[in-house]
């Protein structure tokens, strides 16, 4: 025990894998040297083992006890250096879940989650988003990537890659090939309008070379920028400012309309905008209408055609995207019908 003691520092600096390997030579070598001093006592191998075991996590059960000098000399060399080595092994382990606590806090470790939402650039509206998705369901896994040194948003459903999103490694380190989607927010953290643009399609071009197949939606500054972006694969544009000015000028003009927008765009309260599959017995819009109406849906686009209402006679094509405005339960009624 004095030993471990003194050295206990220079332990530690070994590995877990040679540590795991010595610790079990040794419970093994001491059955075998109980089981040889008093073979009458433990009548087995198995019996001497357990009774290594139990003696070194909690000095023994009674059911089995060593009844010559040796045997009980042997006795106490196994509670001295037993309670020694288990502390040990409770100090590697508490130092392994300390070191993947830091790394996750820090931005470290990889993540090899599949289905999830990349977020890169992290800012207000970027944490915002977070929350928008939290809401959305327990089954939504984020992993947010940028260049802060410890995790922004601390919750189960958050993980976090430290770096800078221009590079391949850090991209690869979120498992972007495996995403659902990802989301790229301006840095606000640069000044210049065509800088923060000139980043956006940085981080975008990577991700097309990277992972083609990802739905990538943009935040860029200005809108002249965006035909700098056609020879990338970018699936959706938000202009910064203009989603927020349109909104103020929607409720001075209709008052009482931004209400109505907020509940569109948030799943936190009212109803929301939800995609259902087209069902097979639907051959016109107009179907689809009557069916979805008499579940408590209304069917409001065929993906960003919401002049649909106005041709509900016409044949609702193969690749129709359909889009309807309902409450959760309702969406889930659909989906599962």
């Amino acid at each position: 025990m004095l030993f471990l003691l003194k050295y206990s520092h220079r332990i530690f600096r070994l590995s877990s894998t040679f540590l795991a390997m010595f610790i079990l030579a040794f419970i093994f070598l001491s059955s075998l040297i109980a089981y040889w001093i008093e073979p009458d006592t433990f009548k087995n191998w198995f019996n001497s083992l357990y009774w290594v075991m139990t003696t070194m996590a909690t000095v023994g059960y009674g059911d089995y006890f060593m009844k010559s000098t040796l045997g009980k000399a042997f006795t106490m060399f196994l509670y001295l250096f037993g309670i020694g080595l288990l502390s040990l092994i409770i100090g590697k382990i508490l130092e392994a879940l300390a070191t993947i606590h830091k790394r996750r806090e820090t931005g470290k470790l990889n993540y090899h989650g599949r289905d999830h939402i990349v977020i890169i650039t992290w800012n207000k509206k970027a944490q915002s988003a977070v929350k928008e998705l939290i809401a959305c369901g327990p089954e939504i896994e984020i992993v947010i990537i940028d260049e802060n040194e410890r995790l922004p948003y601390d919750h189960k459903q958050v993980h976090y890659v430290s770096g800078d999103p221009t590079e391949d490694d850090v991209l690869l380190r979120a498992n972007l090939g495996s995403a659902r989607s990802a989301i790229i927010f301006a840095d606000e953290k640069i000044d210049d309008y065509l800088l923060i643009d000139g980043k956006t399609l940085l981080i975008a071009s990577s991700i097309e070379r990277l992972a083609p197949k990802v739905h990538t939606t943009a935040e860029i500054m200005s809108e002249k920028h965006i035909k700098n972006f056609h020879h990338v694969k970018v699936n959706e544009f938000i202009l910064s400012h203009d989603a927020v000015s349109n909104l103020a000028v929607r409720s001075a003009l209709n008052e009482g309309s931004i209400d109505l927008y907020m509940q569109l765009i948030s799943r936190q309260y009212g109803e929301d905008i939800y995609e259902v599959p087209s069902k097979p017995q639907w051959k016109t819009y107009n179907d689809a209408f009557q069916d979805l109406l008499k579940q408590g849906a209304t069917l409001i686009a065929d993906r960003n055609d919401l002049g649909i209402n106005r041709k509900l006679d016409r044949l609702i094509p193969e690749t129709a995207k359909l889009f309807v405005v309902c409450d959760p339960d309702t969406h889930l009624k659909i989906r599962n019908n």
